[in-house]
């Protein structure tokens, strides 16, 4: 997938809410890992051997693709806080199917929504922090979304390290004991890990 620039992420959003079918899943793309990453944050673990969190952001693709003409903003910062919240209504859905639940539970959806929203924060703010050199891409596009990317290009073990760590707060001595590793061997391995996804936003200054 290309990652697209800022302005081609706004040029994208003007042909779409034109009706340019190709320009609105192009632009949908973007959000692809980055939707993934929160779903699968916020999947009920019962559930979680059920419904695979790629399917829930297929389906919020699909219901933002038809429901595009609906969203009114022109910048990306605003689609992203559309496409949570269509993310959000989807899980809520999925619980209220799985428990036998008659009604929407908004509720439910809103307390979704604020742990998406937290989310993304914590994606925007710790995981890429540190970095001296942001690229000029990294620092106009939105910020969690292109961690997210460079997050699903890591390893399967540096990804789940930096999530438990950073996005579900867990201490290295209870990663240690959900890895079935050492401490040490963690502590090592999360360092690897973040300086790994720092590398990726690195270039020249700006």
């Amino acid at each position: 997938m290309d990652i697209l620039s800022s302005s081609e992420v706004a040029l994208c959003i003007r042909q779409a809410q034109a009706g340019d079918a190709q320009a609105l899943g192009r632009l949908l793309e973007q959000y692809r890992s980055y939707l993934r990453l929160l779903a699968g944050l916020r999947l009920d673990r019962r559930l979680a051997g059920k419904v695979d969190a790629s399917d829930i952001v297929q389906e919020t693709f699909l219901e933002a693709a038809r429901d595009f003409g609906q969203f009114r903003g022109t910048q990306e910062v605003k689609l992203v806080a559309w496409l949570r919240r269509i993310l959000a209504a989807n899980l809520a859905d999925l619980v209220r199917r799985y428990s036998g639940a008659q009604c929407r539970d908004v509720q439910l959806e809103r307390r979704l929504l604020d742990d998406l929203n937290s989310s993304s924060q914590g994606l925007a703010g710790g995981l890429a922090r540190r970095s001296s050199s942001p690229s000029h891409r990294a620092a106009r596009r939105e910020q969690a979304v292109l961690v997210a990317d460079a997050m699903a290009r890591l390893p399967q073990d540096y990804c789940q390290v930096l999530v438990l760590r950073h996005l579900e707060g867990l201490s290295f001595a209870q990663i240690a004991q959900r890895l079935d590793r050492t401490t040490d061997s963690v502590k090592n391995l999360w360092a690897r890990a973040l300086a790994r996804l720092r590398r990726s936003f690195a270039g020249p200054e700006s």
